[in-house]
């Protein structure tokens, strides 16, 4: 995923992780050889190579990513689309360099959402129109899903598992409290926090447009891609961050409401329950503003020298959250 995962966890003293970590990488390994577009021989670009209207047989895990894949696409209106393959490629943000003529053609391409043109079948999956798909917006929280899994086959309750900050807590650390993540603040020039999480057993995504991106004729455009236009998200969030039992499910979410933006993100989050902040900059000035949806978020506000916790319960029984303003 052209990244590194990280697992921390609490275990006996004479744990030897040597096996789990094996173990843990290959849980990795398997995700990115199914899902990777840097793979020319993933399982994934060989269901892009697949011909329309065959059947293309594909590995479980796979299949399993696709169809939650589909099912945010459809619940976010289309603004999450694993269909977008071809855009993000041809604006620089796969293995290629960005090209004018790709660009254009990315542009022009008739687009129908990835739900629409997609049937899952069991162990397969047709393709009922040409399509390129890419599952960078989702396959990150799944690979962090899969460290938890591992670790939990291997008996171990409390722990901290990420990849490139698409992080998920286990239990609780040895000092009985939370873990404790930061939501970055939108800066591309530093890495600060915004907030301070402390979760328990949940999970949190950020999508953002300043960490990756790139500069095209002085205009500096980031990797969310605007599946209505093919291009990349032109007007928007800096950041949405979002909280949830799976990681894949809060990655894919971050995502598709940083598409739709704060009104209509606002509207979606909250008919789907889903605790969400979103953080708005004007790059020409140093305002940063904040919108939080949930029980979680809503009481988050911008950096202060204030230090207020606040807890919520809301999450489902086992789940304990807090956001503190950093």
């Amino acid at each position: 995923m052209g990244t590194r995962w990280q697992a921390t966890f609490l275990t006996a003293p004479e744990f030897n992780p040597s096996a789990l970590r094996v173990a843990l990488q290959a849980a990795v390994d398997e995700v990115d050889g199914q899902m990777s577009t840097w793979k020319p021989d993933s399982d994934l670009m060989r269901l892009n190579d697949a011909p329309v209207h065959e059947r293309t047989a594909v590995p479980g895990r796979l299949r399993e990513v696709l169809a939650l894949g589909l099912e945010v696409g459809r619940a976010s209106g289309g603004a999450f689309d694993i269909g977008m393959g071809d855009a993000v490629a041809a604006w620089g943000f796969g293995p290629t360099e960005a090209r004018v003529e790709r660009i254009r053609t990315a542009l022009a391409a008739p687009r129908r959402p990835a739900h629409e043109v997609l049937t899952l079948e069991e162990g397969g999956v047709i393709k009922r129109a040409p399509i390129t798909l890419d599952l960078n917006g989702i396959a990150k929280g799944y690979g962090v899903d899969r460290l938890a899994e591992v670790l939990v086959s291997f008996g171990i309750r409390d722990a901290l598992v990420g990849i490139d900050g698409e992080m998920r807590a286990m239990g609780l650390r040895s000092d009985g409290e939370g873990w404790r993540i930061a939501v970055e603040a939108p800066d591309p020039a530093a890495r600060a926090p915004h907030s301070i999480l402390m979760l328990q057993d949940a999970a949190v995504a950020t999508s953002g447009d300043y960490r990756h991106w790139i500069e095209i004729q002085g205009h500096r455009l980031s990797h969310t891609m605007d599946p209505s236009r093919g291009a990349p998200l032109a007007a928007g969030p800096a950041s949405v961050t979002v909280l949830a039992r799976r990681c894949v499910e809060a990655d894919a979410w971050a995502t598709a409401l940083m598409v739709l933006g704060a009104e209509r993100g606002r509207v979606l989050a909250e008919a789907m329950g889903l605790n969400a902040l979103f953080l708005f900059c004007d790059r020409g000035s140093e305002g940063l503003s904040t919108l939080g949806i949930g029980d979680l978020f809503s009481s988050v506000d911008p950096p202060s020298d204030r230090m207020n916790r606040v807890a919520s319960e809301s999450a489902g029984p086992g789940h304990r959250t807090a956001a503190r303003p950093n």
